[in-house]
């Protein structure tokens, strides 16, 4: 096995990962509540799940973080740690056929990995583009479009992991379409 990178975190690390996001809390649109984590992918795994809504019955994005470690590393992670992260939202129709939307929506991926201080390498994903129509009985039903961002990286320090979650949510707000919280005001927290 390649050692590129591979002492970059240990258990404790993930420890106390787990620990912050368990009281973690975000921008009062967003609700996160703790998922089981998928159990065969390394020894040591944690998920969230995320809803963003301007109100009580209006969805608008949805999204799903998992911290993976595994102690002895894995070559395709280059590293011990590794993020992988959905997030679904809804678009206007327009967007929807913008051919520059895909990289649009993996610029948003990078540029929260940058603005969250969250360095890391070895990334990928997907950004897909959904467009529903609706015909018969549901022709009542509004026309929709969606963006979906699928990306996996690894960090580059298993001691700040949890600036990697904090990306997460910023990616949230951001293909959710809300508006930045401005600098030195705070958001009121959605209790869990």
């Amino acid at each position: 096995m390649q050692e590129t990178r591979s002492n970059l975190g240990n258990s404790r690390d993930f420890d106390r990962f787990v620990s912050i996001a368990k009281t973690l809390s975000a921008r009062s649109e967003i609700t996160i509540e703790e998922v089981p984590a998928p159990q065969k992918l390394a020894p040591f795994a944690y998920a969230l799940s995320a809803d963003v809504a301007l109100d009580e019955d209006d969805d608008i994005a949805t999204g799903r973080f998992v911290l993976l470690h595994d102690p002895t590393g894995q070559e395709a992670w280059e590293g011990t740690f590794r993020c992988v992260t959905f997030v679904r939202s809804a678009i206007e129709n327009e967007l929807q056929s913008d051919p520059l939307m895909p990289e649009v929506g993996w610029s948003w991926f990078t540029e929260s990995l940058r603005e969250a201080g969250a360095s890391a390498h070895a990334e990928s994903g997907t950004v897909t583009r959904v467009a529903s129509a609706s015909f018969g009985q549901l022709s009542v039903n509004e026309d929709s479009s969606e963006i979906e961002i699928r990306a996996s990286w690894t960090p580059d320090d298993g001691a700040n992991l949890e600036r990697h979650l904090q990306a997460w949510i910023s990616l949230l707000a951001t293909a959710s379409g809300l508006a930045p919280i401005p600098e030195g005001v705070s958001s009121l927290p959605k209790r869990r």
